[in-house]
């Protein structure tokens, strides 16, 4: 199983609780230059220039048997024409295809088959050969840290996009209510790297989320793991990260689809405890 980029850490969890669970040969490939954070925890991050990347990528491909590809979906003519009878799954993670199905289907029409990461990404998608995977936590790298958690006190983290402006004004407003203490952090200008973020998020009793889509950000669901309450876009506090986001339970759910694109293809990966 090769995962092809690493869009917010989300590959490096998948292949490596592939590997721990299901006994797989799985590896992650993307380029360093798009992993400022430093997501890439379990693969390898390449400082190679991108065409030179897409040549080594597309040759490292014959030695799997499943391409799951995120995000990048303009690389489906390419595998598909070198790699015509292999399994390739397309993960879109977000703004790459929200409010885009149209615009991207030259590429995802390429697809065996289609995962989003959250379910308001399914507007618009055609009706078959699309799937809602939750986002994996990598819960061996987030956990609470209690010794270092100050009461009455919240993170609101965003970056300079303009979406972030009227969260940060509501998240103020979510403190203020709550008599909060708010610690605003700005990532584009202090990037966080990923494996610094447990120890950070842990100094925290709130995490308030991003309020322009109905779904927990990523960020928001490691908070969870650690323990700390997370203020929703409905100003819900939620105290527990949800089971279906907990690795081994993504990783049964990935089976499944799975399982759907390979029906009339004979790979015998998909032969596991789970299958």
């Amino acid at each position: 199983m090769l995962h092809v980029w690493n869009t917010a850490g989300v590959a490096s969890t998948l292949a490596k609780y592939q590997s721990k669970i299901l006994g797989w040969r799985t590896w992650v490939l993307t380029r360093k230059v798009y992993d400022k954070y430093g997501f890439t925890t379990y693969g390898k991050a390449m400082t190679l220039p991108n065409t030179i990347f897409k040549l080594i990528l597309l040759y490292t491909i014959r030695n799997y048997d499943i391409i799951h590809v995120h995000s990048l979906d303009e690389l489906l003519p390419k595998i598909k024409d070198l790699y015509p009878n292999k399994p390739v799954i397309l993960h879109y993670h977000g703004s790459e295809i929200r409010n885009k199905w149209s615009l991207r289907k030259r590429y995802w029409k390429l697809a065996d088959v289609i995962i989003v990461s959250t379910k308001d990404l399914l507007e618009s998608a055609p009706q078959e050969r699309v799937y809602y995977l939750p986002n994996p936590v990598d819960t061996e790298i987030f956990k609470p840290i209690l010794s270092i958690r100050i009461k009455n006190t919240a993170l609101f983290i965003y970056d300079n996009h303009p979406k972030y402006k009227a969260s940060l004004e509501w998240a103020k407003s979510i403190a203020k209510k709550k008599r909060l203490k708010l610690i605003v952090h700005n990532r584009a200008v202090k990037p966080i790297k990923f494996l610094d973020l447990p120890l950070f998020l842990n100094r925290f009793e709130y995490f308030i989320d991003h309020k322009w889509t109905p779904a927990l950000s990523k960020t928001a669901l490691e908070a969870l793991a650690c323990n700390v309450k997370v203020i929703r876009w409905d100003g819900k506090v939620i105290e527990n990260l949800p089971s279906q986001h907990k690795p081994e339970n993504v990783i049964k759910a990935l089976i499944k689809i799975y399982k759907e694109v390979i029906r009339t293809k004979d790979v015998s990966i998909i032969d596991s405890k789970y299958g």
